[in-house]
């Protein structure tokens, strides 16, 4: 068990936590959640040690011991993949390192022997023979293949080293497990894995994740992180918008019923405090309303941003037609054969464990790289607005947000223009801030701006939850939804996939899968390894 005794933590004058008591007990998965800037990652830095509050404790019950998912992947680059997931348990580890050390030895002591006996008897105890299956086994199952377990950490990727440093935290059954967004850089394949991990671990973990879907799988509690409290709700992430939402309903209610009540005895008191018969009735109502006191509902730190797509003109039957598009890259063949024809009523996500892949075929339709051979083409009726995932070169410049976003306007008038910034939470003075210096969550939102305000009838997004909160995760998922026109996507995150896509499109080394359904009766029906229709490199040719 691990809990926060009366934490305070200024800032300045601004207290980020205030008075915060919690436990987090054995056994539960708890998801942290909260607006940006509420404090989520910092809570997790005071769980653990790293950060110093202002005011009170953290305890962990003797004994247990604690794993944090590490943010920086360059850390251990000079270590070989496998030591470094086995480096999450420290003691075990150490002790690997001193027997290896005593072995070596040329004048081997008795008092070597004596210390190595000590140390093979803690080592068995702590399961250690088992140790490099089992790192090998959490490696194997977030996707990082064998032939990498040997190899040092500076030969990965980034994905893959984000992979390894999960495999670490989650490495020797530790009592009490912190991670601040396990699921970044994760590919849906990883995630699924990861969820199941957690859903049979039997220890305490507290998770910080913009994933709904994941919340939703592994949460037994949600603690929600708002103006310096936290409040602990038990169940997954839905239960806990339905409870919250619940609470306020209700407090409204009651607020209402509260002043209607008010202005009864109010009315009464104007009409008879002047009446001799009917003082005594006025006095007493004077002290009934003086004991009405209304609830104080703050208004949530959390704000929603407006996510509306509207076309301006209706998209017709012909919208897209590729044919054996094929493009490599640094001699990786990334696209081979790629064929399809999109209909209207398309909604298509873009799946598969190569990140490269869907961003290539992405850019070859939006006109930002030539393919090596094949064709695409758009109908006549389409308007395609695209939303890259490096948006580097976007904001690479000093227009102010006004500037930058009236610029793809069809209507140049600046009150026209600041409706769509004001709709993605750029108020007031925001507008007049340059692209530049903007953060990655603001450049974003910006991006979905000028979607916005394109009136596209076809949207291509290439993970456009990066940088992204929980509250705009949300509105982008239901304007997504909502869009009446064709969508070609790719995203990390299940509940835009499920909730969004008609059609499922995973591209493979060699070839892709094209499937009319909906994402979680593809995993299924993968899952049961029924028959399913796999383009080859011809791209007409069925295997099972």
């Amino acid at each position: 068990m691990i809990s926060a005794n009366g934490i305070t933590l200024r800032l300045g004058k601004k207290a980020l936590f205030e008075d915060v008591n919690i436990k987090f007990t054995e056994g539960n998965c708890y998801g942290l959640i909260g607006a940006n800037g509420a404090g989520k990652s910092t809570f997790l830095k005071i769980l653990s040690g790293q950060l110093e509050p202002t005011n009170g404790t953290v305890a962990i019950t003797p004994g247990q011991r604690l794993s944090v998912l590490e943010q920086d992947h360059f850390k251990y680059d000079d270590q070989v993949v496998l030591d470094v997931v086995m480096m999450g348990n420290a003691r075990l580890f150490e002790i690997m390192k001193e027997k290896d050390a005593i072995y070596m030895k040329e004048d081997f002591s008795d008092e070597d022997g004596i210390r190595a006996s000590e140390l093979e008897a803690e080592f068995a105890a702590m399961n250690g023979w088992e140790a490099e299956a089992d790192a090998a086994s959490l490696l194997n199952g977030l996707g990082i293949e064998d032939a990498l377990h040997s190899k040092g950490m500076r030969e990965l990727n980034g994905s893959e080293k984000v992979k390894v440093l999960l495999a670490r935290a989650l490495f020797g059954n530790p009592d009490i497990l912190l991670m601040d967004e396990p699921t970044n850089h994760l590919d849906l394949a990883a995630i699924s894995w990861l969820e199941e991990f957690l859903i049979n671990f039997e220890n305490t973990v507290i998770v910080v994740s913009h994933d709904r879907y994941f919340l939703n799988k592994v949460c037994t509690y949600i603690a929600d992180i708002d103006y310096g409290k936290i409040q602990l709700y038990s169940g997954n992430y839905d239960f806990w918008y339905e409870s919250s939402q619940l609470m306020i309903r209700q407090m409204k209610e009651a607020n209402r019923k509260k002043e209607e009540k008010i202005k009864e005895l109010q009315e009464f008191i104007q009409r008879f405090s002047a009446n001799a018969s009917k003082s005594k009735q006025a006095t007493a109502r004077k002290r009934a309303l003086e004991k009405i006191e209304l609830d104080d509902i703050r208004p949530s730190s959390r704000k929603y941003p407006y996510i509306d797509f509207r076309p301006e003109r209706e998209i017709g039957n012909e919208v897209l037609e590729v044919k054996d598009l094929t493009k490599t890259i640094d001699g990786v063949k990334v696209l081979d054969h790629l064929t399809f024809t999109l209909t209207r009523e398309d909604k298509v996500a873009f799946v598969g464990s190569n990140e490269l892949a869907k961003t290539t075929f992405f850019q070859i339709i939006s006109g930002e790289m030539e393919p090596d051979s094949g064709s695409y083409k758009w109908g006549v009726t389409t308007k395609q607005a695209y939303f890259p995932k490096d948006n580097t070169e976007e904001f690479d410049n000093d227009l102010v947000i006004y500037d930058w976003l009236q610029q793809f306007s069809p209507i140049k008038d600046i009150t026209y223009v600041r409706g769509f910034l004001g709709r993605m939470l750029f108020a007031g003075d925001d507008g007049a801030k340059k692209v530049r210096v903007l953060s990655g969550g603001e450049k974003v939102r910006c991006q979905l701006s000028k979607m916005m305000i394109t009136g596209a009838n076809v949207l291509i997004f290439d993970e456009p939850t990066n940088h992204l909160d929980m509250e705009s995760i949300t509105a982008l998922n239901n304007g997504m939804i909502k869009f009446p026109g064709v969508i070609l996507f790719s995203s990390r995150d299940h509940q835009i996939v499920q909730t969004t896509a008609n059609r499922i499109i995973e591209l493979l080394p060699g070839g892709y899968i094209d499937k009319i359904t909906t994402y979680d009766e593809y995993l299924a029906n993968d899952k049961m390894a029924m028959k399913r229709q796999v383009y080859t490199v011809s791209g007409n040719e069925e295997a099972e």
